[in-house]
């Protein structure tokens, strides 16, 4: 496929980084007569960053590390004797797991959380924090060659397509290839990250797959080339913290900035 650096890409068809991709997986429940001790073993041992208390069927809390610090020990209460409910914070916001992320971070700053309980058909299923928002950068708009290998199907096995990469995050990628990929097809991307020396070789899934051009009243620029979503699994801890620093990096600068 031939790269021409000058020739804008489209971007408008991936599939953003929802809700669900930055979420801490995990909601630990309890009722509102639970005592603070109690609840303060039970967020150590989840190691979780907050509990969701619900006192009735329509009444929830939440109850965090500093509410115990600040509502507990600050005013020289026994933690036995002290029952959730009663320093818990409400309301709590809940936000469905398919959302995109501006919607949670418009949430969160209309209501001032900073935590929110994300939900799958209404019931809870994670819990997404401010600092997720904060240290988690979005996807960026590059062109990085890439060579993309079929895994675990044997019609496809050890087959390589070269690729381009469009979009780019530690959490997936979007490609344009001439090649299309099967949705839910297990890939390897294989890539060099501008400014970086060491080549990465990462691990994911095609989650959708549309030929370029196809939902536009345009046709495509080059016919028989295909976008596809990447979500990245098993991604070791230094390629994630490589993603995260170039991304990061490449943030636009603040518009306040002078």
């Amino acid at each position: 496929m031939p790269i021409d650096d000058d020739k804008p890409f489209t971007t408008t068809h991936f599939i953003p980084t929802m809700v669900a991709h930055m979420m801490t997986p995990g909601v630990v429940q309890v009722p509102g007569d639970v005592s603070v001790s109690e609840a303060a073993l039970l967020l150590e041992r989840e190691k979780a960053p907050c509990l969701l208390i619900k006192d009735t069927d329509t009444k929830f809390g939440l109850m965090t590390p500093a509410d115990i610090v600040k509502k507990v020990v600050a005013q020289g209460l026994e933690p036995h004797d002290v029952e959730v409910r009663t320093i818990m914070t409400r309301p709590v916001q809940f936000i469905e797991y398919d959302e995109v992320l501006a919607e949670a971070s418009t949430l969160m700053i209309a209501t001032g959380a900073s935590l929110l309980i994300v939900t799958k058909q209404n019931q809870p299923v994670g819990v997404l924090s401010a600092q997720d928002l904060m240290l988690n950068p979005p996807r960026r708009g590059t062109r990085i060659p890439v060579v993309v290998s079929v895994v675990g199907r044997p019609s496809a096995q050890g087959l390589n397509y070269n690729a381009m990469i469009l979009q780019l995050n530690h959490l997936g990628a979007l490609i344009e290839s001439a090649t299309k990929l099967a949705a839910k097809a297990n890939v390897v991307l294989a890539f060099s990250i501008p400014g970086q020396n060491t080549p990465l070789t990462i691990r994911g899934r095609v989650i959708a797959n549309e030929a370029l051009g196809t939902k536009t009243d345009k046709p495509s620029i080059e016919p028989g080339c295909w976008h596809g979503e990447i979500q990245f699994t098993d991604l070791s801890s230094s390629d994630l913290t490589r993603i995260r620093a170039w991304a990061l990096q490449t943030m636009p600068p603040s518009p306040h900035t002078i």
